[in-house]
């Protein structure tokens, strides 16, 4: 997989699976440019942009040319239905959803003049697989992959491929309170047919292939990166 000289932007690269995303592209030759509100310790060029007020301008400064873009920015807003307010799903839709939305608007004119981008964007399992005090999340989240499927049917003539990825639990930052103590995390481990949550680097290197020109023939497809959790049932 060449990446070298190529050109992606990776929104909320600041840790986690971003995180992991930028580094192996850097390593691979990319030039990378980062966009959240906390400026990652990468050699890469950054811009501050904040998901909750998204800012078009943010991107003036980019080449004129992405070969692709990564949306990571998500939320972990485990309540029960009835606590939930409409702020929560504001919130959630704000950052998972529209904010997705906003850069890649933003970008378009430079994905269509790559000849052949990639956009990789995030969901959950909690959208195909039910799960208690899920809903908010599940709900924006299910919005992403309704965006994934239309956008790569819009974007197949500009030669613009659209995936997303939906990660179950990853050791990440945003999940700390979820993995917060040897209780939890053994009892997360169990829960996946696999034996063990997901790393970010499990996350980052499928998002890498669907940067690359091996994944030159997949778009509008929803990846399942999970550890099993959506599909087996152990005995």
């Amino acid at each position: 997989m060449s990446f070298k000289n190529k050109n992606f932007l990776i929104v909320g690269a600041s840790s986690g699976i971003g995180f992991s995303l930028a580094q192996s592209l850097i390593e691979a030759g990319a030039n990378v440019f980062t966009a959240s509100r906390t400026q990652p310790n990468l050699m890469a060029n950054f811009f501050f942009w904040d998901a909750q007020n998204p800012d078009s301008n943010t991107f003036n400064e980019l080449p004129t040319i992405l070969d692709g873009l990564i949306y990571c920015p998500g939320t972990i807003n485990l309540k029960p239905f009835h606590r939930l307010s409409n702020e929560d799903f504001l919130k959630d839709f704000q950052i998972n959803l529209l904010g997705a939305v906003s850069v890649i608007q933003a970008n378009l004119s430079r994905l269509k003049a790559a000849g052949n981008a990639s956009v990789v964007l995030f969901s959950t399992v909690a959208v195909q697989t039910g799960m208690g005090f899920h809903a908010s999340i599940a709900a924006s989240k299910g919005a992403i992959e309704g965006l994934t499927k239309s956008l790569a049917a819009e974007f197949a003539v500009s030669k613009i491929r659209v995936n997303a990825i939906a990660p179950s639990l990853t050791d990440t930052p945003l999940a700390k309170t979820l993995l917060s103590s040897p209780e939890k995390i053994e009892a997360s481990n169990k829960r996946h047919p696999i034996g063990r949550v997901g790393k970010s680097e499990d996350i980052a290197s499928m998002a890498k292939l669907l940067l690359s020109d091996d994944g030159s023939w997949i778009t509008g497809q929803i990846f399942h990166v999970d550890g099993g959790m959506s599909s087996i049932r152990m005995m």
